[in-house]
């Protein structure tokens, strides 16, 4: 059995082409849009094969890739003096805060996605134990994963529960794949929702 690694899946000078990305948003971009535009970028690349964000082992391994990368890049950014935010409904490039260290070596997530084992591992039963795990947890949220969940909605700060849910609702009629939406962009908004059920507190 072929023991694959990571520069096996990637195509030629992917990192150049990630970290131009993110520079051209410095806003930031959800994952869903990275992979689009990656896939744009990249198109005889595994972000480009077709039904990939359809099927969840495979969403599974072009995520963790993904984000096997920009921790990655992380760390390398941490000598420019800059710092990566790493989260499903944003990812942008920082200055990095005078003070504040480059690596975060504790990070449980950055350790989960350095190890990549764990992508050789993970097979398609793991992953609905992780989709199931991952919509019953109650962890807590952040403020920047609050404000990227309403940003999904297409919501201002500060929108409370009763217009998160009446929004959601609405995107959801519009790009759910079977009134001919989008999969992919029907799970951001699912994912938005979950973040704010959780920072609201389901009801």
């Amino acid at each position: 059995m072929i023991d694959v690694q990571p520069d096996m899946l990637l195509p030629d000078a992917f990192d150049e082409g990630l970290l131009q990305l993110l520079h051209g948003h410095p806003a930031g971009l959800s994952e869903y849009a990275l992979l689009q535009a990656l896939a744009e970028r990249f198109p005889d690349s595994l972000f480009a094969e077709p039904g990939v964000l359809r099927d969840p082992l495979q969403l599974f391994r072009v995520h963790f890739l993904l984000f096997h990368q920009l921790y990655q890049l992380a760390d390398q950014l941490g000598d420019d003096g800059l710092t990566l935010q790493i989260h499903a409904l944003n990812i942008q490039v920082q200055p990095r805060a005078s003070g504040t260290e480059a690596l975060q070596a504790n990070d449980p997530l950055r350790r989960y996605y350095l190890d990549w084992a764990q992508w050789r591992t993970t097979n398609r039963d793991d992953v609905e134990q992780l989709i199931d795990s991952f919509w019953r947890r109650r962890a807590p949220v952040s403020a920047p994963e609050v404000d990227a969940a309403l940003a999904v909605l297409g919501l201002e700060p500060g929108a409370d529960a009763v217009a998160c849910r009446r929004q959601y609702r609405r995107m959801l009629s519009v790009h759910h794949p079977d009134r001919g939406g989008s999969t992919a962009r029907a799970q951001e908004i699912n994912q938005a929702m979950l973040i704010l059920q959780r920072y609201y507190g389901k009801s």
